[in-house]
């Protein structure tokens, strides 16, 4: 990796707060080691779509300076802009136009889509960049991995607010998603109070029940997460025990989106992405139907979703976000490229880059969650990282 020369940096994926954070933070680091940063906007869109032969395609590329980002680390989202792109699996009818025929046909391909790999390191090189700094999740990182295996030299940021990235205990994003969760959840049980119904409140957890198991923690509530399939009678007497002993008469329980009861499948529904996924059905109606039908109460379902990764970030965001953007510029200081910057036993590190076959991390069930009453253990933490598990 050259010690000298342009850091480019992209976020990728979902946005969470933190990101315009780390942005500035690379930004003003690089300044004090004499080094520009090309920001890529749209994530990986923007390394297979840019136009070669303009000298600056001012959609996916943005010189950042101390001045254009000074204050955008007050507010949320990605100034940088991101998208779902896996330049290994492009659609044919999604193909940059940019890119030459003669190029596509020594691009591999398997009939329906092509691998871009090539394409995005000869852009990164026209750029002059001599290190990517990558902001995502485990999509994003899994191409992070691929092309560094291709020879280009990078440094991952985690982020996520399901903190499901294998090698580290903490994502940007996460402290934010359980703060705002419990605001809403905390609002909302007034309506539940007022109404004397049972709640359920939908969260992001595709594959991983950090998100839902850490609200429950701080909301004092039951949770259902994908990694253990829940017994709807246990579940229901339990919302009905706790209704019959709250004085307000209500109950409610936090799920992920990938939670499922026992002897149901998880069901997907519409168009895959450009990783494979599709949208899970909405386990909070479904629930909330049956619980209905089983209880003869009324029943009320939020999606707090989107409203998790919305806005500006919490204080711990921003100090994590900050730090790691340092951090990843220590290790470009050093010629050190192909890590990702983690927190591991409670502490800043940096680890390899994360597996995408290994999937994504998950919660461990007989450490952290109560089988038998559906909510969090709180107990036995001695000794144990802030973030409750290992990596």
């Amino acid at each position: 990796m050259k010690s000298t020369g342009t850091i480019g940096i992209l976020t990728g994926g979902g946005d969470v707060p933190g990101l315009n954070s780390v942005i500035k933070s690379v930004v003003y680091r690089a300044s004090e080691m004499g080094r520009p940063v090309v920001g890529i906007r749209k994530g990986w869109e923007g390394l297979t779509h840019l136009d070669p032969t303009e000298e600056t395609d001012t959609r996916y590329i943005r010189l950042l300076t101390r001045e254009n980002t000074r204050a955008i680390d007050r507010s949320g989202g990605t100034v940088l802009h991101t998208s779902r792109t896996n330049p290994l699996r492009i659609k044919k009818n999604k193909l940059p136009a940019s890119v030459p025929r003669a190029e596509l046909e020594k691009l591999t391909r398997d009939g329906e889509t092509y691998d871009l790999t090539p394409v995005v390191v000869r852009n990164l090189e026209r750029l002059g960049i001599g290190c990517l700094v990558v902001i995502g999740g485990d999509d994003t990182l899994g191409f992070a991995k691929t092309l560094n295996s291709a020879g280009f030299p990078l440094i991952a940021i985690p982020k996520t607010m399901d903190n499901d990235v294998r090698g580290t205990e903490y994502c940007v994003g996460f402290s934010t998603a359980i703060t705002r969760a419990k605001e809403l959840v905390t609002r909302q049980r007034t309506t539940l109070g007022s109404h004397e119904r049972i709640g359920i409140f939908r969260i992001f957890g595709r594959d991983a029940g950090f998100t839902a198991l850490y609200t429950a923690y701080v909301t004092s509530a039951r949770c259902v997460i994908p990694e253990y399939p829940f017994d709807l009678d246990m579940l229901t007497g339990l919302l009905v025990e706790d209704k019959r002993n709250n004085p307000s008469n209500y109950a409610f329980v936090i799920a992920s989106e990938g939670a499922v009861w026992r002897g149901q499948k998880a069901e997907d529904f519409g168009e895959a992405d450009a990783y494979g996924h599709r949208k899970k059905v909405d386990v909070g109606h479904a629930l909330a139907e049956i619980l209905r039908q089983r209880t003869g109460e009324e029943t009320m379902t939020s999606d707090l979703t989107y409203d998790l990764r919305s806005g500006d970030p919490d204080a711990v965001d921003q100090v994590v976000a900050t730090t790691f953007a340092n951090l990843a510029l220590d290790l470009i200081a050093s010629n050190v490229s192909g890590q990702m910057v983690a927190v591991r036993e409670g502490r800043y590190a940096h680890t390899a880059l994360p597996d995408p076959a290994l999937g994504p991390r998950t919660v461990d069930v007989g450490k952290l969650y109560n089988t038998e009453r559906y909510r969090p253990h709180y107990t036995k933490k001695l000794g144990d990282p802030l973030f409750l598990i290992s990596a």
